[in-house]
């Protein structure tokens, strides 16, 4: 009997960063989720992928428009992450975006956004993969928001061993 609770949380043994992927609906209303399924496939040509639930309510969204934004959240954008990650409510309302390309909303202050159009589309099981190629990117200085064994967790600045507080978890974010 393969017990998928176990699994996921034996997943959970692998620090990922937190995204958060945008796009427009077929209104060209933007659309935004959370993610931490996000990796890079390929430099020559730029390729990057992720990975959507076959139940998401934005996965029509994500399949027919042609492009989307990846936004790798700074490690002070936990609030963004618990936003883009609910559903059922107006995830942008506040939120000050640009437009990107294809007219993608960009949220801004992130440690990196890549701007991307829709390469690939696969079955991954629940879940869709959407490669995108990378059209255009843009990096800043600011520490990544990462998630390990189930809470949000941030790098620490330099330290004293190489073994030594590798990352600190924030235990506020699985209230």
């Amino acid at each position: 009997m393969f017990d998928t609770r176990q699994f996921r949380n034996a997943l959970g043994h692998f620090a990922t960063g937190v995204t958060v992927v945008t796009t427009l609906d077929a209104e060209r209303q933007p659309v935004g989720v959370t993610v931490n399924s996000f990796s890079s496939v390929s430099l020559e040509p730029p390729l990057i992928l992720w990975s959507l639930a076959k139940k998401s309510f934005s996965r029509t969204a994500f399949e027919t428009h042609p492009s989307f934004a990846v936004h790798v959240l700074a490690a002070d954008q936990e609030d963004i992450s618990n936003r883009f990650a609910r559903a059922g409510e107006d995830k942008f309302a506040g939120v000050q975006t640009r437009d990107g390309l294809d007219d993608v909303p960009v949220l801004p202050g992130c440690a990196a956004v890549f701007e991307c159009n829709t390469e690939f589309i696969h079955d991954g099981g629940d879940h869709i993969i959407l490669v995108g190629r990378v059209q255009r990117f843009a990096t800043s200085e600011r520490p990544p928001l990462l998630f390990y064994r189930g809470q949000y967790a941030v790098p620490e600045p330099e330290h004293s061993s190489p073994f030594s507080g590798l990352m600190r978890v924030m235990a506020a974010a699985t209230a």
